[in-house]
């Protein structure tokens, strides 16, 4: 008994105990992370250096071979080119949407009950999912659609267009659709970081002179410059890992005209039974995300 008690006040027993406690606490979180994402990641990029990996029990080595063959396949080139489109021209629009909404919600000349009122209407894409997107938008662009009787109405198209058949328009008829479920996460951001920059610095500036655009990139952009920065990084990782919506509405084509990294990875695995191939492809994705995921962390820190 004694010695029990000698042990639990021994300063080393106690600082012992202080430093690993904490550890303790996240030790179940952790054992989850290493089962559920290490050790799957780990998998992936062992299987990417092996050829016949879940078809026999004899997989074969054969080093780079799989990477060289992906980036020399051209439907993985070209699911490079739209993944690079369907991304920045989502980020950017998804920036100037949420800017530009944000702004007009938080406009002091709007009364209460209209501003509550335009923040559900444009918060609305964002309560749907993915299937629930794909099904009405399908509807929408279904060449007997809405959208074509209302343009043929309107005169503005002579013919019926199959919007999501179309090689020459539907990647753009599919960045459209991915911008317009995406730009509420945009305005929810910048709207709660414009209700926390001070009306002191507008009343200051209104004084000095300076108008409404002036007030806005010298005050509002300066000051909105470290949420812009990380839900732009964070909308780069997540339009690089989209897949749902894309496979949902056109599956990668047609021939293979909306075909990203991320459709490429899941054709090649399931479809083509390509393990090996996809789990390189798959590594790519990997390294573009965590290099994108380095910006944010450092920028995060530096925001700290």
């Amino acid at each position: 008994m004694q010695l029990k008690n000698y042990n639990h006040d021994h300063p080393a027993v106690t600082r012992l105990y202080r430093n690993f406690r904490p550890y303790g606490y996240l030790s179940p979180v952790m054992l989850l992370m290493v089962a559920l994402l290490f050790i799957p990641i780990i998998l992936v990029i062992g299987y990417s250096f092996f050829d016949n990996v879940l078809i026999n029990s004899n997989p074969k080595w054969v080093g780079l071979q799989n990477y060289i063959t992906v980036l020399t396949d051209p439907v993985f080139l070209k699911s490079m080119k739209n993944t690079a489109v369907f991304v920045v021209c989502n980020v950017v629009f998804h920036l100037i949407i949420g800017m530009a909404l944000a702004l007009m919600v938080n406009a002091k000349s709007l009364r209460p009950a209209p501003k509550a009122f335009f923040r559900v209407v444009y918060l609305l894409p964002w309560m749907f999912n993915a299937t629930v997107i794909a099904i009405l938008w399908k509807l929408l662009l279904n060449p007997n659609g809405i959208v074509n009787y209302l343009l043929v109405n309107a005169h503005i198209i002579t013919e019926k267009i199959s919007w999501l058949s179309d090689r020459t328009i539907v990647l753009g008829v599919l960045t459209f659709i991915n911008i317009w479920a995406g730009y509420p996460f945009y305005m929810i951001s910048i709207l709660a970081g414009l209700q926390g920059i001070s009306s002191n610095l507008y009343e200051a500036a209104a004084i000095d002179g300076a108008r409404p655009v002036q007030q806005f990139f010298h005050i509002t952009l300066p000051q909105l410059k470290p949420i812009l920065i990380s839900i732009a990084m964070l909308d780069f990782i997540w339009t690089t890992q989209n897949f749902s919506l894309i496979w949902l509405l056109t599956a990668g084509g047609p021939s293979h005209a909306t075909e990203m990294m991320s459709t490429y990875v899941y054709t090649t695995a399931f479809m083509e039974y390509q393990y090996a191939q996809a789990s390189a492809a798959a590594v790519i994705i990997l390294l573009a995300c965590m290099i994108l995921a380095i910006f944010y962390v450092r920028n995060q820190t530096r925001t700290d």
